[in-house]
């Protein structure tokens, strides 16, 4: 049966090609006939967090270089927050392609003037959205390209990127914190958690947060070290709790970054990798407002 499903098909196949010879062509399916398109890819990330108290002169932006056909420049658009749709997209500025690696930068005096308001705080992001345009005219961008592009990280694309409000992180911040969000879900929203300060400088300790008592038991404190000068924090890889198995988290960004501890707002907002029993339990968010 193997074998004569197998010479059915090709019988099929064939067939289907020798009839295309007498039909008009689809444009499409040779792929001499496709144009080749362009994508930016990454060099380097320069700043992506902004200092409320210094916000007009204070400047994020990533380095690219260009790949498929020749890019003549690069649109900057953005969103507070993140929307893929270009409809609501304001422009911010247009910057040429310099060979050997193109800088994008915005300043917040830039972000102002796009979004048409200064009404911002620590905690709010902004996402910038590049379009390359080649030397043909031609735009590429988040909105006309395969999803893949971006997901595939051999592909090394930079068409969307992101900054973050911040301000300089100062202690002690140790008190009683409302619980915002928890997908590890130790807490619901609204209860009341305690943050306390240190062991060291510029750092604070959640290990009355992860785990919660009523579930399990502490293993080793849950340690977040933040960047005095920008409220970055970072979550080295730490088993924190027993909960019958352990459990163990770590700052899910590149460099155990984690997110924010924004001592002028009192929100603390971290995103962590939780390994549980062996097994990944994906990232998980923790965002915490002091009362």
């Amino acid at each position: 049966m193997k074998k004569i499903a197998i010479y059915a098909g090709l019988t099929g196949i064939l067939f289907l090609f020798s009839c295309k010879k007498a039909e008009v062509q689809n444009p499409l399916s040779d792929v001499k006939n496709l144009s080749i398109g362009a994508y930016l890819t990454k060099i380097s990330t320069q700043k992506s967090t902004l200092d409320i108290f210094n916000f007009k002169p204070a400047e994020v932006g990533v380095t690219v270089n260009t790949y498929g056909e020749d890019v003549d420049h690069v649109v900057v658009f953005m969103v507070k927050g993140a929307n893929a749709n270009p409809a609501v997209w304001k422009k911010v500025k247009t910057i040429p392609i310099v060979a050997g690696g193109t800088k994008l930068t915005v300043t917040g005096a830039e972000i102002i003037t796009a979004m048409g308001s200064s009404d911002f705080k620590p905690g709010d992001y902004f996402t910038f959205y590049n379009q390359a345009v080649t030397k043909d005219g031609r735009t590429f961008d988040v909105s006309n390209m395969p999803g893949a592009l971006e997901s595939n990280s051999n592909y090394n694309s930079l068409m969307r990127w992101s900054a973050y409000i911040t301000c300089p992180f100062v202690s002690p911040i140790a008190g009683s914190y409302s619980v915002v969000t928890d997908d590890w879900a130790d807490w619901g929203s609204g209860d009341v958690v305690e943050v306390t300060d240190g062991p060291g400088a510029n750092q604070i300790n959640i290990s009355k947060v992860w785990p919660n008592v009523a579930y399990g038991n502490v293993v080793k404190p849950l340690i977040v070290n933040v960047d005095p000068a920008t409220g970055v924090a970072s979550v080295p890889k730490t088993t924190f709790g027993d909960y019958g198995a352990l459990a163990s988290a770590q700052g899910a960004g590149a460099g155990d970054f984690a997110g924010y501890a924004l001592s002028c707002t009192g929100d603390i907002i971290l995103k962590m990798t939780i390994i549980y029993n062996g097994s990944s339990q994906g990232d998980n968010k923790l965002v915490l407002k002091k009362l």
